[in-house]
């Protein structure tokens, strides 16, 4: 199945052999103090600045309803977002993973967002459109979501995957 939406998401990660735990890591999109013209300017495009991420959290897929509802949760945080970034675990033996164990991908998840290395994730926007990253990866061939447990591409991963980041 291809993840285009929300919803697919969701569908997908409930059809697993195994359990999923689910992780979000929310960031916020900007440009460095010194950023020139050329680079305020792509940004102005949607086409450039940085990532940073500001907050995570894993939740079970019976924990989630709509993306609306995944948004209304994150503004009781008080902090602005621009991108979630998603990711999975997969539980093992018909077990669901502990929330504990979602630490440390969820610590990797942001060290991956904060260096750029984007291709492992599913990303969307405040309005919970696929975001333009996914849109640029696909184009170069890349699987939105490669993960062990969600594959949204046939195709074998070629990216060392990560399973999540810091709270």
């Amino acid at each position: 199945m291809s993840i285009s939406s929300y919803d697919d998401l969701l569908k997908e990660a409930a059809t697993q052999a195994q359990p999923q735990r689910l992780l979000f890591a929310f960031a916020q999109a900007g440009l460095p103090n010194d950023a020139g013209k050329a680079e305020q300017q792509r940004f102005s495009e949607n086409r450039g600045g940085t990532l940073t991420p500001l907050m995570c959290v894993d939740k079970l897929p019976a924990e989630l309803s709509t993306f609306a509802a995944l948004v209304e949760e994150s503004q009781h945080t008080g902090t602005h977002w621009d991108v979630v970034f998603v990711s999975s675990m997969s539980g093992q033996n018909g077990q669901v993973p502990a929330s504990d164990a979602a630490e440390a991908p969820l610590k990797k998840m942001v060290e991956a967002i904060t260096t750029g290395q984007l291709g492992a994730f599913l990303a969307f926007n405040r309005a919970g459109d696929i975001d333009a990253v996914n849109e640029k990866m696909a184009r170069r061939g890349v699987p939105f979501f490669c993960l062990s447990a969600l594959q949204a591409s046939s195709k074998a991963c070629r990216h060392s995957c990560v399973h999540s980041t810091t709270r």
